[in-house]
């Protein structure tokens, strides 16, 4: 009975934080995306961050009147992975089939997406935004449970590692929502349509793969990782995410406000008279810094578990590699076919493309 239930946790859960999604209050933003056929601007309900705190706090109650045990989502992963991997196929036929085709292949179109942007009642879900959302949280409570387990399993004798490694992708998710307006100026929101690729990416992918350092390392002893190195992991991490969340608050204030300066740093641009780029503070270190700092902080958060020399765990951070390399390179060709000779000038002032002075 428990397995059979534990098929259906992820839908139920994904319907719980919709509802919440539509109902709880929130702020009420423009975004960087223009409606098709408009020269309006599209406007979001953002409450991630309320919805994250109140979906852990009810997982802590069930779990500290035993409704459930602590580490059920981990006795029970294969289950809510199968359970989820068919919700996330029944979500991307639901946000596919009902619109026209635009590429000569089903495959093509079932995959990348046909909808640019949608949202249901009356704006207050957005897809894209919502999908982030729900995969945050389920990822969330996985890693708390898994962290569970492991204290169940060794006590007093458990990994410091793997509890530093919980607080740091926690401390992720809790930045990436608390920051929920930034990311409507990222690539994702702006350049990709919803699809299979983003729904079951969200839905699946992102709670189950993103937990892969803790999921194959909870069942593990102390491995007594020297204190220092801690700290050193947790200093990569935090350079990553000082690297991304810098280089996407600089983007973000600069196209609200081309004129202020962040953390001290003067805007310097590049213009053709209707366009503009950014040249200097982060968008100056290279020309996707940001993917930089996403693969420190996934290289960090590994570390931590303290088995470096465990294959599974850097998965995650070459996962990283692969996705964003080719999107990097992806996002050129678009930028080049969007800002012409700007884009060249460009660059000639930022040369490295990710690693400064290596790529």
């Amino acid at each position: 009975m428990d397995k059979t239930i534990a098929f259906f946790v992820p839908t139920f859960i994904y319907l719980v934080i919709f509802a919440l999604n539509a109902l709880l209050p929130g702020r009420w933003v423009t975004g960087y995306v223009t409606k098709v056929n408009s020269s309006e601007k599209m406007r979001y309900h953002l409450n991630g961050i309320l919805i994250f705190f109140v979906m852990v706090m009810l997982w802590l109650l069930l779990g500290c009147y035993h409704i459930i045990s602590c580490d059920w989502l981990y006795q029970y992963r294969w289950y809510e992975l199968a359970g989820a991997f068919i919700f996330g196929i029944m979500v991307s036929l639901v946000v596919v089939l009902p619109y026209p085709r635009i590429r000569n292949s089903f495959w093509s179109d079932f995959y990348l997406g046909r909808i640019e942007n949608l949202q249901l009642l009356g704006g207050r879900i957005d897809a894209k935004m919502w999908l982030y959302l729900a995969g945050a949280i389920l990822l969330e409570l996985n890693v708390l449970s898994f962290a569970a387990h492991h204290w169940i399993l060794y006590g007093i004798h458990a990994s410091p590692g793997i509890y530093l490694t919980t607080i740091l992708v926690t401390y992720f998710l809790i930045d990436y929502l608390t920051f929920e307006e930034v990311h409507l100026y990222t690539y994702d929101l702006f350049a990709e349509r919803v699809g299979f690729k983003l729904a079951w990416g969200c839905l699946v992918f992102y709670p189950y793969f993103y937990a892969i350092s803790l999921w194959s390392t909870v069942d593990l002893p102390n491995p007594h990782t020297t204190t220092w190195l801690f700290g050193i992991y947790a200093l990569i991490f935090f350079l990553g995410w000082s690297l991304s969340r810098g280089a996407n608050l600089q983007k973000y204030f600069f196209k609200k406000d081309p004129e202020k300066s962040f953390l001290g740093i003067v805007p310097k641009t590049i213009t053709d008279g209707n366009r503009t780029l950014l040249v200097n503070g982060f968008w100056g270190i290279s020309r996707h810094v940001n993917y930089l700092g996403e693969i420190l902080m996934g290289t960090g958060i590994i570390l931590c578990t303290g088995y470096p020399m465990l294959i599974w765990p850097w998965l995650y951070p070459l996962y990283y590699v692969a996705l964003l390399f080719p999107r990097q390179k992806d996002d050129d060709v678009r930028c080049e076919l969007k800002y012409g000779t700007l884009w060249n000038e460009y660059k000639q002032k930022v040369p490295y493309r990710i690693i400064p002075y290596i790529y």
